[in-house]
C-alpha cells in the first residue's frame, strides 16, 4: 500500500515498479478496411495533487501515444487513479510500452515534486535537453512577443532559429503552448514541415531549435515585400503547403493555427509548415472544441465553438489560397473580430475574376461552411498536381522583384 508518509520520490519509484509493470493492457480495434489499431489502456496510481492529469497526459504524449479517453477517480484520503486510454503504440507487445513509459518517468522525475509550486506554470512536465548548448550561438533578434523572442543563430556551425521563451514573464498557456511545439516537432519529419533540431528545458535556458528558413515568412514575402506570384509560383507554394499538412493529418496532427504568418520560406522557394504551439492529435471522436487559432484564417465552426476536426486546417489553407492569388490580407479593411463576425455570417475573401478558374473553385470549396463539404488535403494535392501539370509556363519563378540576396541562402 502506498502511505502518506511516502516521500514523492518513493511514489514514483513504487508506482514505476509496482503499478506500470502490471498496468498495461491491450485490446485491437478495426479502424475501416484491413487497418487493425491497438489499443491500450494505461493505470497510473498516485498521490493526488494539482495538475496531475495534466503532468501524466503530458508524459504520455512524450512517446507518441494518441489518448482517446481519460478517466480520473481520487479518494478522500488523497489518493488518485488515472486511467487512459491510448492508441498510437502499433503493436501489441507491451514489453515495450513497459519501457518507453519507464524511460518517460525518469526523463520527467526532476521536474516533479510534492505539490504544484507555482500557479505560473514553471513546473515543466519534463526538464530535458537534446541539445548541447555548448554549440549553440545566439545571435540578432528577429522578432519579439510578450513570452519570448525568436532570434538567428548557429548550432554545431547550422545556421538555425531560436525561439527562447522568459520563464520570468510567460503565462501557463504560453509554457503549454511551448512543451506543445516541442511534443509536435519531436513526432514530424517531412520536407515541407520545417526541421527540427532540439530543444532545452533546463533552467534557465527554455529553447526551440529550427532550420533556419532564409526568407523569412509567407506573410511578409506576400504582404511586406509586396510580391505578386504568376500562376506557377502560386501552385509551387500552395503544393508546399499541402504535402506538408497531408503528412500531418496522415498523424492524426490538427495544426490549428495555418496561417502565411506560420509558412516559412527557404533556399528554392521551399515552403514549410512551421509554429506547433497549437497542434493536437485529433481525438477519437474527430472533435475538438474552443476558439483556436488567429481570426482572419479560423473556421466558423471554431469561431462559433462548435465541435471541429482537421477540416478546419483546411478551411485555413482556402484563406492563405486566396493570399497566394491576391497578394492581399485576408479582410485587409476590418479588424479581425469585425472579419470573425463576418465569417460567421458567410463572408469571404474576394478572389481575383481573373485567377484560374479550377483555383478560385478550389479555394470556394475549401472554406465551405459544412466542414463535410470541404476536401482533404490529399485530394487538393492531386487537384494541384493536375493544375499544374496542365498550366503553361515553366514552374518555380514569380513577378517578384528579384533581388542580389537571392543566392545568399
Amino acid at each position: 500500500m502506498l502511505t502518506k508518509q511516502r516521500t514523492c520520490y518513493s511514489i514514483r519509484r513504487f508506482w514505476l515498479k509496482q503499478r506500470i509493470l502490471i498496468g498495461v493492457q491491450h485490446s485491437l480495434s478495426v479502424s475501416s478496411g484491413k487497418a487493425y489499431t491497438y489499443i491500450h489502456e494505461i493505470l497510473f496510481s498516485t498521490n493526488d495533487k494539482p495538475k496531475l492529469l495534466s503532468q501524466l497526459s503530458a508524459l504520455v504524449s512524450d512517446i507518441g501515444l494518441n489518448i482517446r479517453e481519460a478517466h480520473v477517480f481520487s479518494t478522500t484520503d488523497g489518493y488518485s487513479l488515472d486511467v487512459f486510454v491510448v492508441d498510437g503504440w502499433h503493436i501489441e507487445d507491451t514489453d515495450g510500452l513497459h519501457k518507453a513509459l519507464e524511460a518517460s518517468i525518469l526523463r520527467n522525475e526532476g521536474s516533479w515534486s510534492g505539490s504544484d509550486s507555482s500557479s505560473s506554470g514553471k513546473s515543466l512536465p519534463f526538464l530535458d535537453s537534446d541539445i548541447d548548448t555548448r554549440l549553440l550561438k545566439i545571435g540578432k533578434k528577429v522578432a519579439s512577443g510578450s513570452s519570448g523572442d525568436m532570434f538567428l543563430g548557429t548550432y554545431g556551425g547550422e545556421e538555425v532559429a531560436v525561439k527562447i521563451l522568459n520563464p520570468k514573464n510567460v503565462s501557463k498557456n504560453a509554457w503549454d503552448e511551448f512543451k506543445q511545439e516541442i511534443c509536435m516537432l519531436r513526432e514530424v519529419d517531412h520536407p515541407n514541415i520545417v526541421r527540427f533540431i532540439g530543444s532545452c528545458t533546463k533552467p534557465p535556458q527554455f529553447y526551440i531549435i529550427t532550420e533556419r528558413m532564409s526568407r523569412g515568412s509567407l506573410f511578409d514575402f506576400l504582404h511586406n515585400e509586396h510580391n505578386v506570384l504568376d500562376l506557377p509560383t502560386t501552385l509551387k507554394y500552395a503544393l508546399d503547403v499541402c504535402r506538408g499538412m497531408s503528412y500531418l493529418h496522415q498523424k492524426d496532427i490538427i495544426h490549428r493555427d495555418l496561417k502565411s504568418a506560420n509558412l516559412l520560406l527557404g533556399k528554392d522557394h521551399v515552403v514549410k509548415v512551421a509554429d506547433f504551439g497549437l497542434a493536437r492529435f485529433q481525438d477519437a471522436q474527430g472533435a475538438m472544441t474552443a476558439e483556436t487559432g488567429t481570426y482572419r484564417w479560423m473556421a466558423p465552426e471554431v469561431i462559433n465553438h462548435q465541435p471541429y476536426d482537421n477540416k478546419a486546417d483546411v478551411y485555413s489553407f482556402g484563406i492563405v489560397l486566396s493570399e497566394l492569388m491576391t497578394s492581399k490580407i485576408p479582410y485587409t479593411s476590418m479588424t479581425p473580430v469585425q472579419a470573425a463576425v463576418g465569417v460567421r455570417q458567410g463572408l469571404r475573401p474576394q478572389l481575383p475574376e481573373n485567377a484560374h478558374p479550377r483555383l478560385l473553385n478550389l479555394a470556394q470549396r475549401c472554406w465551405e461552411a459544412l466542414p463535410s463539404d470541404r476536401p482533404t488535403f490529399t485530394d487538393i494535392v492531386t487537384e494541384l498536381e493536375d493544375i499544374q501539370a496542365q498550366a503553361q509556363g515553366t514552374p518555380g519563378e514569380s513577378s517578384q522583384k528579384q533581388k542580389d540576396g537571392d543566392s545568399d541562402q
